[in-house]
């Protein structure tokens, strides 16, 4: 004896299975922040293994050896710079510190907390809705962009010697200082410690913002939101600098007063 199938039943089913298949592939596209690591660690494994052990002599081993142990953690975050400073280009290894502690450090965890108790107390998007969780997955969605913004700069300004590090100039005057802030946001220096256009900068804000509309939800996986992200990642990237510029005088400022 056949069982015929209600259609409503059957209807329901349908949009459920589409429903399912929809939030599937925006879930699946997160792993992409996971590819750009790869890429950044690819991009920078090739500069430490270009000269076998058997190559080396023994004195080499050795400073080498020295060299290593005085090393910083990779968690710690890289000195300031200024641009009067005799101009070393980035290592490989403080490419992946400046990519730790853009992503993860002090300053652009503490910044996630007041964007995203903005968007939680106006409800925007309203998708995530108020409350802790939506403050969660706020705070998660800006975390993910700024991890993928990082690792596209880091890896891709590394094929060809585009320094992410900013050079402040603490003895100018302030108003030099600001434009210093603004001109270190579009510009970025190479190897030979000239200037010239971030273009792994330009691919990284804009890529990401675009990229991210795969993960977003739909109210904002536009392409005029993306525009508008893609600003606010340059005017970010402006306070960075700012924040870079100023804040080793003001810590050294409140700390002596203290003392």
């Amino acid at each position: 004896m056949r069982v015929s199938a209600d259609p409503k039943t059957s209807a329901l089913n349908k949009n459920h299975v589409s429903n399912y298949f929809k939030v599937a592939s925006k879930t699946t596209m997160r792993p992409g922040a996971a590819l750009l690591f790869t890429i950044l660690f690819v991009s920078l494994c090739p500069a430490r293994a270009q000269t076998s052990p058997s190559q080396q002599n023994e004195p080499a081993q050795t400073e080498k050896k020295e060299s290593d142990q005085n090393k910083p953690s990779l968690l710690t975050p890289l000195k300031h710079v200024t641009v009067d400073d005799t101009y070393h280009p980035i290592t490989g290894r403080q490419r992946l510190r400046w990519f730790i502690s853009n992503s993860i450090g002090p300053p652009h965890l503490i910044g996630g907390l007041f964007t995203s108790a903005f968007g939680t107390a106006v409800d925007r998007p309203k998708e995530y809705g108020p409350g802790w969780a939506g403050f969660g997955d706020r705070y998660g969605i800006r975390l993910t962009g700024i991890v993928t913004g990082n690792a596209i700069e880091a890896s891709a300004g590394a094929l060809w010697g585009e320094d992410p590090r900013y050079f402040r100039v603490p003895d100018e005057p302030f108003k030099r200082r600001i434009g210093n802030a603004v001109k270190l946001t579009f510009v970025a220096r190479r190897r030979d410690g000239h200037f010239a256009p971030a273009y792994a900068r330009y691919i990284a804000i804009s890529g990401n913002n675009f990229l991210s509309n795969t993960w977003r939800v739909d109210s904002e996986a536009n392409n005029h939101d993306a525009v508008i992200r893609t600003v606010d990642g340059f005017a970010g990237r402006f306070a960075s600098n700012l924040f870079e510029e100023f804040w080793p005088d003001i810590k050294d400022l409140v700390f002596h007063r203290s003392h």
